[in-house]
């Protein structure tokens, strides 16, 4: 599958991301109940009717590609992905942002091929804001009731660095270790993967993230800020987050700007 291929479907994965979000908000707006999974995370109701929204939709617009999701996965129901296509989906990134109601989670899904996103999509039900990309250019935000605006990476301003940090998630050490090779002129936080989307839209130059996270996590966003010329690197900084890792657990990683 190509970025061509890609780009044809990318319409329609946006329709499904906005539809699972009208799903969420409906929760959002009228309570939705917490329940813990088995790895002591938090899931809603929200999370479990998004899901439910996504999958059969996916599953009808490219019946031959494997779509893994993080509900599913937790049920114990994962797909065979050996071809090296798949969708990934999480259908509410950012629970803790939605149970504490600051607005800042999202619906992610991405297609993977080769072990890298080449689309995804990352919408915001409760700013109406959505990121979506398929291929080096092609990344763009849209709100509610507006035009698409494209969106692209900025070069490090001379005067120092952003940093998109976590609201949720702490990793104090190792970050400022990192960071300490660079002049940073400011901290930006935000929920979920719109911390990759800051950077893709050029109003972050970094986001390090030293701890845990899955694939589903990561996938839309990153394939957001590769559109928008950006990368997501592990290691020295010379590797690319790859996808189609066994049990879909990330290593920590770097998403760097222009």
């Amino acid at each position: 599958m190509t970025d061509l291929d890609a780009a044809r479907l990318l319409p329609t994965v946006r329709t499904i991301a906005h539809e699972a979000g009208q799903v969420i908000l409906r929760f959002y707006n009228s309570g939705a109940e917490v329940s813990t999974k088995a790895d002591g995370s938090p899931v809603t109701q929200a999370d479990q009717a998004a899901e439910h929204v996504i999958l059969p939709a996916l599953h009808h617009l490219t019946p031959a590609i494997p779509v893994v999701a993080e509900e599913e996965c937790a049920a114990g129901r994962i797909p065979d992905i050996t071809g090296g296509r798949f969708w990934l989906v999480d259908p509410l990134d950012g629970t803790k942002e939605f149970i504490s109601r600051n607005g800042e989670f999202t619906v992610n899904i991405a297609l993977i091929v080769a072990g890298q996103p080449i689309l995804g999509v990352v919408y915001a039900p409760a700013t109406g804001l959505l990121y979506a990309g398929a291929g080096p250019g092609s990344a763009i935000v849209w709100q509610e009731g507006r035009h698409d605006r494209a969106i692209t990476v900025r070069r490090a301003p001379k005067d120092g660095v952003t940093v998109a940090a976590s609201r949720s998630h702490g990793d104090a050490g190792e970050t400022e270790q990192f960071l300490s090779r660079y002049t940073v002129k400011e901290h930006v936080a935000c929920g979920s993967s719109l911390k990759f989307c800051t950077v893709a839209a050029g109003q972050a130059d970094l986001y390090p993230r030293f701890g845990p996270t899955c694939e589903w996590d990561t996938a839309a966003g990153h394939a957001v800020l590769l559109a928008a010329g950006g990368r997501v690197c592990v290691g020295d900084g010379a590797s690319a987050l790859g996808y189609g890792k066994p049990g879909f657990k990330n290593p920590s990683f770097v998403a760097y700007g222009g």
